[in-house]
């Protein structure tokens, strides 16, 4: 029964993994790589904030100088091994100074580390020997044990050796137990060191369940420590031939190590690998250029030895996919080409009877928008001459009565010789009212044809140069000029004699409102695009 528990743990905790494709998760990769200069930026923010925080500090504040060097060491130690380096040595040096002996233990304890991730195995074992250990707080023995315990697995791996290996793994597992034995109420170390552990035993299940553990939703964990948790965990699937959950989970471990900006980092390099053996050689390529590139920066001397074995082999595999898909893609065009030739062929004999069709297609076009613009013209002209015509008559038939009756006045007055009283009828003729009743008939006629033409108009000025009519007047004398043009008037002479000024006057206000135009080179064509009603809409265009 406990088995079956065990079993259906491990089944619903990684069943989270199972909803994602391979696929998937490596797009997901990419993303967060090309985010990648975003994380480092907010670790260079948070590294830059603590270097501010310690110059603003006492020289002589040796817990706060020590406080912010810890700091800057623990940003930096999956960061950058130069950096780490150079902090922790301060950390050893302040520590000497002030002759605080745990707080030196603890500084070789955290220089121990970064010189086993740089692959400096002899050198991390020289400070690990300095240690006391029974100086160090229950945190620091912790992580003293561990690093004993990585340093001695570290070895095992790279010896790889029948007769040294196993006693390494010995070493280790001793190292993680004493490790084990101060964490207490600290589970989270606890079941990590277990499954560290277990999988250096190759007991591979029961890996599986304390790594399960760390990864369960409701545990909060690091975000760096969750990368080295499912790096572990899939190398023992990867080691019990479960390769797709295997991978996955390197996946996620390398989501994670970006996420934390961990350049130190096992996971891509390993991702690598694993897809180059797949056959996924482009992913490959690129994920082993990316861990070259953390390895580099990080100074890791022992993980630029793995990437160079594998390297070049990825390399090469690349070039010739490159030049394996460049043949087929030329395969491709050459058929590609010899099929476009004959479409080619097809389409340009039909294009020629399309080109003829369109040509008879566009003549008809043609024709059709000429017809409509004559026969809005031919509406436009009947339009103004029923308009103008009608006025005219009933202007003419009102000035003929007038005559008549004048007639009729003056021939009476001629009968009785009242020669003065026919000068008085004469001065009682208004020549200027008649012109002003002239101009009045004239402009209502114009703004019932083109009701639009004021506003058109004053679109071609700006603002301040707007022609507007008084508001007892309809149009202005300067309107009334291009009402005239635009009904077909355009000689001065005879625009001047119906308006009663010198042409001259004429050409002059002609000039300086055009000169004003936003437009003064199509002054005069834009006038006469003003439209009258639309015979469609009843609606006026412009």
């Amino acid at each position: 029964m406990k088995y079956f528990f065990c079993l259906l743990f491990l089944f619903s905790n990684f069943s989270v993994f199972a909803l994602n494709t391979t696929d998937d998760l490596i797009d997901e990769l990419k993303v967060e790589i090309s985010k990648k200069s975003a994380y480092e930026s907010i670790k260079e923010s948070r590294i830059n904030k603590l270097k501010l925080y310690r110059s603003r500090l006492p020289a002589n504040d040796f817990e706060g100088q020590f406080y912010y060097l810890d700091g800057l060491y623990n940003e930096y130690k999956a960061y950058q091994f130069d950096s780490a380096y150079v902090y922790v040595d301060k950390m050893i040096s302040l520590s000497k100074l002030k002759g605080d002996k745990p707080k030196e233990y603890y500084s070789y304890v955290k220089m121990a580390f970064i010189l086993l991730s740089s692959g400096m195995f002899h050198e991390a074992f020289d400070f690990l020997n300095k240690v006391d250990v029974k100086a160090l707080d229950n945190r620091a023995k912790i992580d003293y044990y561990f690093f004993l315990g990585r340093c001695n697995y570290d070895l095992a791996n790279y010896s790889n050796d029948k007769y040294f290996t196993p006693r390494y793994i010995d070493e280790g597992n001793k190292a993680i137990d004493s490790a084990i034995a101060h964490c207490g109420t600290d589970f989270i170390s606890r079941n990590y060191l277990l499954g560290l552990q277990k999988l250096q035993e190759k007991k591979y299940e029961e890996g599986k369940l304390w790594f399960s553990k760390l990864l369960e939703k409701d545990e909060v964990i690091t975000m760096h420590l969750r990368a080295m948790v499912s790096c572990s965990l899939g190398l023992i699937y990867l080691e019990t031939n479960q390769k797709s959950e295997g991978i996955n989970l390197m996946i996620h471990s390398a989501i994670a190590d970006v996420k934390s900006s961990t350049r130190e980092t096992v996971a891509l390099y390993t991702l690598a690998n694993l897809l180059y053996k797949n056959g996924n050689i482009k992913d490959a390529y690129k994920f082993i250029q990316i861990a070259q590139d953390d390895a580099d920066f990080y100074g890791a001397r022992q993980r630029k030895i793995q990437i160079g074995a594998i390297l070049p082999l990825i390399a090469t595999a690349e070039l010739n996919n490159s030049e394996h898909q460049k043949n087929q893609f030329l395969i491709l065009l050459l058929t590609i080409t010899t099929l476009a030739l004959l479409v080619v062929f097809f389409l340009v004999m039909i294009g020629k009877q399309l080109k003829k069709l369109k040509i008879k297609e566009a003549i008809i076009e043609g024709k059709n928008l000429e017809l409509n613009s004559i026969n809005e013209k031919l509406w436009e002209d009947s339009k103004i001459k029923e308009e103008y015509i009608g006025q005219f008559f009933k202007e003419i038939s009102g000035y003929i009565l007038k005559l008549e009756n004048l007639k009729i006045s003056v021939n009476a007055k001629l009968s009785m010789k009242k020669y003065e009283a026919i000068h008085t009828l004469v001065d009682h003729i208004d020549i200027k009212k008649e012109r002003k009743n002239l101009y009045y008939s004239f402009d209502h006629i114009f703004i019932k044809i083109f009701p639009n033409f004021i506003n058109v108009f004053n679109e071609l000025f700006d603002e301040k140069d707007k022609i507007w009519p008084d508001s007892d007047e309809v149009l202005n004398t300067d309107l009334r000029i291009f009402a005239l043009i635009r009904m077909g008037i355009s000689d001065n002479d005879t625009i001047a004699k119906i308006l009663e000024y010198s042409v001259n006057t004429i050409y002059v206000y002609k000039m300086r409102i055009k000169a004003k135009s936003l437009h003064p080179e199509q002054f005069e064509k834009r006038i006469m695009d003003i439209r009258t009603i639309d015979p469609s809409t009843g609606l006026g265009l412009g």
